[in-house]
């Protein structure tokens, strides 16, 4: 793993292994962790990966996304990368969300990710309520971010691809400001969307707010 100047030894996750470790002794080899990031945008990608990290490894600082500042989860971005067995990240666009709804397409971004592990994970872990389609068993974990290290690895590929994502948007549409807002409803979000119409990244199902106008 490579060192980075910006998390040290001296930050221990607050995360514990209890949940991988049981399911280690339940007989599974390859567990992972996965979660999303973006349901609640008005426009782009949900986007969601999976992780297998060597069950126990100590990563400086690794926690729930959104408990960490922008600098640590770019930090953290590669060093999960690099110690991971494997990890995954994949997508459900706009289009899809429209079509199968938002939790249905954040099921289908999660299952994209663990189906492109190159290593086959046997076990996931979901963070979240709610499992549907997977090929292999499942355990859902509600806070699951804030309680499994594997889980709180996705989490923070997820994030981090979806803000940079939303980078690439901005350059595309910047009259919409995405490169601030990250596609969630600010009212100077909505506001744009009033005045200049959806642009092609947009959820159509997301713009209830429009007929209200």
């Amino acid at each position: 793993m490579k060192p980075s100047a910006k998390l040290t030894g001296k930050e221990k996750s607050p995360l514990s292994w209890d949940i991988e470790n049981q399911c280690i002794a339940d007989g599974f080899c390859a567990v992972c962790g996965c979660d999303e990031a973006g349901r609640g945008p008005l426009a782009g990608p949900v986007v969601a990966a999976a992780v297998i990290l060597p069950v126990g490894i100590e990563i400086p600082g690794l926690n729930d996304s959104k408990k960490l500042t922008e600098k640590k989860r770019e930090a953290l971005f590669d060093v999960i990368r690099e110690a991971a067995v494997a990890y995954a990240i994949a997508e459900a666009d706009a289009g899809e969300i429209d079509e199968i709804n938002i939790l249905n397409a954040s099921m289908l971004a999660m299952r994209r990710a663990v189906e492109q592990l190159t290593v086959r994970a046997d076990f996931a872990l979901i963070d979240g309520n709610t499992s549907r389609g997977f090929s292999i068993p499942t355990m859902t974990v509600v806070g699951g971010d804030a309680k499994s290290p594997s889980i709180a690895a996705a989490s923070i590929l997820a994030k981090v691809t979806r803000d940079r994502m939303c980078l690439e948007m901005d350059a595309a549409y910047p009259e919409y400001g995405f490169a601030k807002h990250k596609g969630y409803p600010t009212k100077a979000h909505m506001d744009a969307v009033k005045e200049l119409g959806p642009c092609p990244l947009h959820r159509r199902t997301f713009l209830k707010f429009l007929e209200r106008s």
